[in-house]
């Protein structure tokens, strides 16, 4: 048995469901575009924290929900906070072409959808 509830895992599971509003396909296909590089802070790498996140999340979109682990579980809810806050901090407004959006599209939500 994990370290987290079964039912703490399910609210993170949906949660994450409803914040990350893009399809794998299509999270995978932004983060080819350099509209997706530009933003976030890089690290030693020089890939963003997001940019890295936004890997993730297409990894956890393509997992079974059975074989998810307490890292991917954390991670998860590691999304759902910085979608939930970033959402918090809307520019006014279009955002069509915005490092805002940009940002959060990289964490597997599109504002704009």
């Amino acid at each position: 048995m994990s370290g987290t509830s079964d039912s703490s895992r399910q609210d993170v599971i949906d949660e994450f469901g409803e914040a990350v509003n893009m399809a794998p396909r299509t999270l995978k296909k932004w983060l080819t575009t350099d509209d997706s590089k530009s933003v976030g802070q890089a690290k030693g790498n020089g890939e963003s924290v997001g940019h890295a996140s936004g890997r993730r999340i297409v990894e956890l979109l393509e997992t079974k929900k059975a074989d998810l682990t307490d890292a991917d579980i954390a991670h998860m809810r590691k999304v759902v906070g910085y979608v939930h806050r970033h959402l918090e901090q809307r520019p006014s407004g279009d955002v069509t072409d915005t490092p805002w959006r940009y940002s959060l599209m990289n964490w597997g939500h599109d504002p704009v959808d």
